[in-house]
């Protein structure tokens, strides 16, 4: 990316009036960190209400391609040409980087997370994000951990990338408990109903 910072040339992108292709912003961070580059804007597209579930799938492609080993990733031409309403996104974009610079230093953990399983990890985290199920925060948590993945590629920084982890258990944590509470919520009322019948 030429020695610039994700948030850096976002922020030079949206410096503007107007919109900006997804492609244009790719074209601009370059090939090296394309996985990166792509997964992190996606994820950040996946906080608006409404385009979660469709943006996922799309990121969980992108998960599969990491496993499989391939060098660079394929998109959709309707995801490449999506506009990105440039106002919208910079407020976004202002908060989430400073929640992330809160994080602390840049220290990386003694491993870090193999591509092929940080793959495998983004597209359970995608699948999660894809569910739609009506719970509070069901897309900002896997939206987070996405996100965090996608910066720890394209900063080099590992240690978001186990954050990122983190993030998807704890979501996948969040969805089995609400599931089961909602199951014996419905069991608990067919029997309330089979009482009064």
């Amino acid at each position: 990316m030429n020695g610039q910072s994700f948030f850096g040339l976002l922020s030079d992108l949206l410096a503007e009036d107007g919109t900006v292709s997804f492609q244009e912003i790719l074209d601009r961070g370059g090939a090296k960190k394309v996985y990166g580059l792509a997964l992190a804007l996606l994820a950040i597209l996946s906080f608006v209400p409404g385009v979660a579930n469709v943006i996922a799938l799309a990121i969980l492609g992108l998960g599969v391609q990491m496993m499989a080993g391939r060098p660079s990733p394929w998109l959709p031409k309707a995801v490449l040409r999506y506009p990105l309403h440039r106002g919208r996104i910079k407020g976004l974009l202002t908060r989430i980087e400073a929640q992330i610079r809160r994080l602390g230093p840049r220290k990386a953990p003694p491993r870090p997370i193999p591509p092929r399983l940080l793959g495998a990890l983004v597209t359970w985290t995608a699948l999660l994000l894809s569910l739609p199920v009506l719970l509070p925060f069901a897309n900002l948590l896997p939206a987070t951990a996405l996100l965090l993945m996608g910066v720890a590629l394209l900063e080099d920084w590992p240690y978001a990338a186990w954050l990122g982890l983190a993030g998807s258990l704890a979501t996948t944590a969040y969805f089995l408990v609400s599931f089961d509470l909602v199951m014996k919520g419905l069991r608990a009322a067919l029997h309330l109903r089979h009482l009064f019948e």
